[in-house]
């Protein structure tokens, strides 16, 4: 048996024919253009089968009778039992005038040469959107009741059909499929389409927050699945079987599911947080059109909604669609494919396969260069506090990476050391001895920086000054007050400031500001700390708002507990879970290669939403933990005494890891 397909090379298209290709003796001749030639022998690999099972012939969708040659008909007239057309546009976000060209002229085109070559049956696979938004159940025998079908995909699906139907003047039935994902078995898909758009907010999720934390889900129309192997199976059953003619088949779902139940299913494959609350999208429908258009004529309304869909990677007219309100019925393909063994699996048995595929292969952060050395590989990277602690682990990763890595300091001693160590592994670093408490010396040293490195790429307000001293031992300290704040929030604003200008010229450049997990949980006996570092993140969010179109990014780290130097002088936490000044590097790296606003632990997300939502618990907590722990013996004024902690005291240390006591 001969058969001809179009569209042999895309994902339906290349799996039906290596079905077609699996009954005995069958031929078949595929339309491919010219400049595709090289692709002949991957494909006829990928089919099993020599060069006389899989003929190409050469042309295009797109000119009249599909620009195939002369000898070509003329060798393939009457040679054909089946032509199989599935070329198309399957792209919602592709261009009207691409999706006619092809959509509808090359159906025109095909139809043509289908009766050039008098083929014994025309297949046309055509699509569940040629029935529009049809408000009710939609049946098979149903075609001209369609209606608002006036987006491109729909309308050129619509009137592709209508020329088959109209047109064609051999033998011919049509397929609708529903939702095209990908194999059940194998999870294998060759593209972001349908239900994977929302893969990427529901990865989001899975990142923030816990799996057992219930979420909000969104409730809309029934939208219906159905898998690549269905669709290709049932096509090629449906196709061999006699009394088809001027007949059309739906390859749905009998079922059916809500948009809810398939982000639900999708964020139980992801382990994500399960959707428990759904919210109905119909409600969008009681904003009056008019109020929507007038938003959308709002600059900052639209940039909002651009960005948040371009970072969720979702189509602009996506939203369009959740309330889809056509169901299909399936009566007739059912009673074709009975006894056949070949029916729509259940989406929640194979969904995983569908997740684990899309994450492996499709994931578009597969295919962006997140390497440390991809970012800052040749970038000038200035750390400050770089001699020691986080500053020197993050120095260490970034010199690595292939970074200019600048390091400051007030101790020349212990910077070049640093730059020995950094010698000693294969790299350098350049190091500048400065007092960022001292603001005639911050500018000093950003003239230096400016002088011989024309600025920076990257900005690493490492530098920091922590004091452990409850308010009421601090009524006359309060200068501990003053230099904390001096170096935590006027030295890291007096550098940021210095540098911003020279990125404000490139329209480039990224902060990195270190600052604490005692901000998000408003950490007691770190008053002098906790509000230096909240003040400094309170500038980032407005200087983030401001450079937001220059091409200056921020990224605020709420850092857990590191053992550094600077935690030395408190006694109590030798025993205390904390981070090594290597994972904290790893913090500040993944921000400058991700840059996201913010990086901070669940736990510190925990106790911002519990000082948010329940501030009184909260401030019953933290009392509890105020005294629980004593001060420092540093704090006290007592030198060598070691401080005894209760048995609540050791165990709330090893449940709040990271927090400051």
């Amino acid at each position: 048996m001969h058969y001809f397909v179009t569209g042999a090379t895309g994902f339906i298209g290349k799996r039906l024919v290596k079905k077609l290709l699996e009954r005995k003796g069958s031929v078949v001749h595929f339309l491919i253009r010219k400049e595709s030639e090289g692709k002949v022998p991957a494909l006829r690999e990928y089919w099993g089968v020599p060069a006389a099972r899989a003929v190409p012939v050469f042309g295009d969708l797109t000119s009249k009778k599909l620009g195939v040659a002369a000898d070509d008909v003329k060798r393939l007239k009457g040679q054909i039992d089946h032509f199989h057309h599935l070329a198309a546009v399957y792209d919602l976000s592709a261009d009207e005038e691409s999706q006619i060209a092809v959509n509808v002229e090359g159906t025109r085109n095909t139809v043509e040469f289908a009766k050039a070559i008098d083929a014994g049956h025309f297949h046309h696979v055509s699509s569940i959107a040629a029935a529009g938004l049809y408000e009710g159940v939609f049946r098979e025998d149903m075609f001209d009741e369609a209606e608002n079908y006036e987006h491109p995909y729909f309308l050129t699906k619509h009137e592709s059909e209508k020329i088959v139907r109209k047109e064609c003047k051999v033998p011919w039935s049509v397929y609708r499929p529903a939702m095209v994902v990908g194999d059940s078995q194998t999870g294998e898909m060759d593209k972001i389409d349908g239900p994977y758009y929302f893969f990427k907010l529901i990865q989001r999720m899975r990142q923030l927050l816990p799996p057992w934390l219930p979420a909000v889900g969104l409730e809309g129309g029934r939208v219906n699945i159905v898998p690549v192997d269905f669709v290709v199976n049932a096509l090629d059953y449906l196709s061999h079987k006699a009394d088809i003619n001027k007949r059309c088949f739906h390859l749905v779902d009998p079922v059916g599911y809500r948009v809810g139940d398939v982000l639900d299913i999708f964020s139980r494959a992801a382990h994500a947080p399960k959707m428990n609350l759904f919210i109905n999208a119909a409600l969008l429908g009681f904003i009056p059109k008019s109020v929507k258009k007038g938003l959308m004529g709002v600059a900052p309304v639209r940039r909002i909604r651009s960005a948040i869909m371009k970072d969720l990677a979702l189509p602009e007219d996506i939203l369009t669609f959740v309330n889809y309100p056509t169901r299909f019925d399936s009566r007739e393909t059912q009673a074709a494919l009975k006894g056949s063994g070949i029916e729509v699996p259940n989406l929640k048995d194979y969904a995983w396969r569908l997740w684990d595929y899309w994450e492996r292969h499709l994931d578009p952060d597969l295919h962006i260069d997140r390497t440390l050395k991809g970012t800052v590989g040749g970038k000038v990277v200035l750390i400050t506090g770089g001699s020691s602690g986080i500053g020197l682990a993050a120095a260490h990763k970034f010199a690595e990476a292939g970074a200019i890595t600048v390091i400051c300091g007030r101790d020349q001693d212990k910077l070049d050391e640093a730059c020995k160590e950094a010698k000693a592994k294969g790299y350098q670093f350049v190091a500048y001895a400065a007092d960022i408490a001292d603001m005639a010396d911050c500018d000093r040293f950003i003239h230096l920086l400016v002088e011989n490195h024309g600025g920076v790429d990257f900005l690493i307000n490492n530098a920091g000054r922590s004091i452990r001293r409850a308010i009421e031992a601090s009524y006359d300290r309060f200068h501990d007050y003053e230099r904390t704040m001096q170096l935590n929030y006027f030295g890291c604003l007096r550098v940021t400031m210095g540098l911003l200008p020279g990125m404000v010229e490139k329209r480039k450049g990224h902060v990195v500001n270190i600052s604490s997990i005692g901000v998000l949980t408003n950490a007691p006996r770190f008053s002098a700390y906790v509000a230096s570092k909240a003040a400094l993140d309170a500038w980032t969010r407005c200087a983030s708002s401001e450079f937001a179109d220059q091409g200056i990014s921020f990224t605020t780290i709420n850092m857990p507990l590191v053992r550094t130097p600077m935690i030395a002088p408190t006694q109590i936490y030798k025993n205390v879970p904390t981070l090594a000044p290597e994972e904290a590097a790893d913090m500040i790296a993944e921000a400058c290669i991700a840059k996201p606003v913010r990086i901070a632990t669940r736990l510190g997300i925990t106790g911002q939403l519990l000082h948010a939502l329940l501030p009184r618990v909260a401030q019953i907590a933290m009392n509890t933990s105020f005294r629980m722990f004593p001060d420092s013996s540093a704090a006290k004024g007592e030198k060598g005494a070691k401080p005894t902690l209760s048995p609540e005291a050791i165990a709330m240390q090893q449940m709040m890891r990271g927090i400051h006591f």
